[in-house]
């Protein structure tokens, strides 16, 4: 009798193990297949993190990790050999200079560059001009950064020399300078000015730089044929809308 009423008792408790095992099974299926890292340039962390739970929709065995930073932070990290996939950088320049890295880029937006005050700009900024006034701290991205080299630009074409109180390592730092008070303005890109709480002076496109974004796969890629395909998906129609609606400007 004992043994009889042993017997599903048994059966019941090797069961448990198999249907655990069952079930981690699943889960392991579930994990996407392939994690794709993607270096991109600070002004588009709020835009590709909508662009990459887009694409991880589209392609469920897909996972898109981003790593933001200036543009030449994520140069040297490609030249110093770090794992990544894809990179995606503010300008042609930092691009081109890593040709022998990557493959043949494509550009997929451009920006232009705007003045970030204070909210409600009260020291009065109307101009570029403006920013060479002794009562102002002004903070701009380093000459190295692409946003800063932009800077460099528009103002040496306008006349206008600033003695900046800083120079930042990245759009969102000089961003992140004024928004927090520690400077009366920065030069920043139209994108990432518009959703924080800072006010914006334009700059008149015959003044302004238009900043390109180019986008290639890397030659050390794991994951070739998927950083292609992410890539390529850049410049379709869905991941056009997104960048759009971010205040992007078409390629």
């Amino acid at each position: 009798m004992h043994s009889r009423r042993a017997l599903p008792l048994l059966a019941g408790t090797m069961l448990v193990p198999l249907l655990a095992a069952c079930g981690s099974e699943d889960k392991t299926d579930a994990k996407p297949r392939t994690e794709l890292t993607v270096l991109a340039a600070a002004s588009l962390t709020d835009v590709f993190k909508e662009a990459g739970r887009a694409y991880e929709k589209e392609h469920p065995g897909i996972k898109v990790k981003f790593s933001f930073a200036g543009s030449q932070e994520l140069a040297a990290q490609v030249r110093q050999g770090a794992p990544a996939d894809a990179l995606v950088t503010a300008d042609t320049k930092t691009m081109q200079d890593l040709k022998s890295g990557t493959n043949t880029p494509k550009v997929i937006a451009k920006n232009r560059l705007t003045i970030a005050t204070a909210k409600n700009n009260p020291k009065n900024i109307k101009a570029l001009s403006d920013l060479s006034r002794s009562d102002l701290k002004v903070v701009l991205a380093a000459p190295e950064v692409p946003v800063g080299r932009y800077s460099k630009k528009v103002l040496d074409q306008q006349h206008v020399t600033v003695k900046p109180v800083s120079q930042e390592p990245s759009v969102r730092a000089v961003l992140s300078k004024v928004t927090l008070g520690e400077a009366d303005a920065g030069i920043v890109y139209v994108t990432d000015a518009a959703k924080d709480k800072v006010a914006t002076v334009t700059v008149p496109d015959e003044q302004n730089a238009v900043a390109s974004y180019p986008a290639a796969t890397l030659k050390g890629s794991k994951h070739a044929q998927q950083a292609d395909d992410f890539v390529k998906w850049l410049s379709t129609e869905e991941a056009q809308k997104l960048l759009r609606a971010a205040g992007f400007q078409q390629p």
